[in-house]
């Protein structure tokens, strides 16, 4: 079984835009402002189509299921989803301060856990992350902004730029401030609470859902000021988490990039730069992501500076 490549699926966000053309060369759906392309996923609303070679039309849960353990490995399950997913966030405008569901709360409210990691692969000078709580902020206090439509204070605000990158737990409140690209890799799940929308409508002129008892429910009134991590040399931990692993690796132009077979699945997203495959036959521009097999090894070409980050050890 060859890497595998999946066509995008894109999707309507009132807060998107068009930077996936403009800064990803990608041709998207006219005029719609595309907030989310997903990349990869396995679930029964969206699942993920081989975009080319011998097992291209074919979908993710469709090779899971078939050749389960050439894709993930000996003792993963064939009914069992791929874990993963993966996404491109267009944040032209502020999304809605939100929350996922804890493992444990979550099957209470009959969501599914979402523990996510984003990489800022663009950033616009004013653009920010909003995620945690203030220190000293307390749940009557919060509780007190929200009846006032006044929570943005109580919210840690954390000035974002291109390299950067922020775990984010399930439980934790957050929101991406608008000037964001981000590639959001993340639990196959999609449950998201939102307790506060800014005021905002959608794009059919309504206000939006809320879910503020569930999102009391969710948010962990003892997460504070969390930290961004920085890039820094060439290779760094970005996540080491119960859920996924995630490494950040800077090649040089002409490095190689190699993957031994029957090791464990992975993702390799190229967040810029470009590597090829083949002698050079086959190019994979910034925003690709793959899919490694567990039976294959793999081996790329960075043919410029490249930035990639390397998803593993799926729970």
């Amino acid at each position: 079984m060859e890497y595998l490549t999946f066509k995008p699926i894109y999707q309507e966000r009132v807060w998107g835009g068009r930077s996936l053309e403009s800064h990803l060369g990608r041709t998207l759906p006219e005029g719609a402002p595309i907030g989310e392309s997903w990349e990869i996923v396995d679930r029964p609303e969206a699942n993920s189509v081989v975009a080319e070679g011998a097992l291209a039309g074919r979908t993710l849960g469709e090779l899971r299921a078939r050749w389960t353990r050439d894709l993930m490995g000996p003792g993963w399950r064939a009914d069992r989803p791929f874990p993963i997913l993966v996404k491109w966030l267009d944040c032209v405008e502020r999304l809605s301060l939100q929350v996922h569901p804890p493992k444990a709360v979550a099957g209470k409210l009959k969501g599914e856990p979402k523990t996510e990691n984003w990489f800022i692969a663009h950033a616009t000078e004013e653009a920010a992350l909003l995620a945690g709580l203030r220190k000293g902020v307390t749940r009557k206090a919060f509780e007190k902004a929200l009846s006032e439509n006044n929570l943005e204070d109580l919210i840690c605000r954390l000035p974002s730029k291109a390299g950067d990158s922020l775990f984010v737990p399930s439980g934790r409140i957050h929101a991406i401030d608008g000037g964001n690209l981000i590639l959001e890799i993340q639990q196959n799940s999609d449950t998201t609470y939102r307790v506060y929308d800014w005021g905002r409508v959608g794009l059919d002129g309504q206000p939006r859902q809320l879910h503020v008892q569930e999102s009391m429910a969710s948010i962990d009134f003892q997460d504070f000021e969390p930290q961004l991590i920085h890039a820094e040399g060439t290779r760094q931990t970005l996540a080491e988490s119960e859920e996924f692993a995630l490494r950040r690796i800077h090649l040089r132009a002409a490095e190689t990039l190699a993957f031994l077979p029957d090791e464990q699945p992975r993702i390799l997203s190229v967040v810029s730069g470009s590597l090829s495959v083949d002698a050079g036959k086959i190019v994979h521009p910034a925003g690709s992501n793959l899919l490694l097999p567990y039976i294959r090894g793999f081996a790329f070409l960075a043919r410029e500076p490249t930035t990639v980050l390397v998803t593993e050890n799926f729970a």
